[in-house]
């Protein structure tokens, strides 16, 4: 599985890019998206909602069941991903390009995401 070492990850699954001018990206992992199977809808914030870190924002529903999606720091929503939403596949076949899933501008990072090699670890189980 691909962790890219530029993102930082939560243990919800959820990865988030550095903040550009503020601005961070957030998807969920390969490894959630393999774990959920096929990704059939996807609810998101509102452009504007403010979110707070490890607190639920959305929900993911899949062939298999329906998850809470967290956001990994907090900040207000700027941007969602029209794309998933109108193609939640997205979700499974590029979670970590096209299939993101919305940009928050972030009032602070939480001290507990992870590196990709200590999520990997903790995806593992290790």
């Amino acid at each position: 599985m691909s962790n890219p070492q530029q993102l930082r990850y939560s243990k919800e699954h959820e990865w988030l890019s550095a903040a550009d001018d503020g601005v961070a990206t957030v998807g969920i992992t390969e490894h959630a998206a393999n774990a959920l199977g096929d990704v059939v809808f996807v609810q998101l914030p509102e452009v504007g909602d403010t979110v707070t870190a490890g607190e639920t924002c959305g929900e993911l529903e899949s062939t298999k069941s329906v998850s809470d999606l967290y956001s990994p720091a907090s900040g207000e929503i700027t941007e969602i991903n029209q794309d998933v939403v109108d193609d939640p596949a997205l979700v499974n076949s590029a979670p970590l390009e096209g299939g993101w899933l919305f940009k928050v501008r972030v009032d602070a990072l939480p001290d507990d995401l992870l590196s990709a090699d200590e999520y990997a670890a903790f995806a593992s189980g290790n």
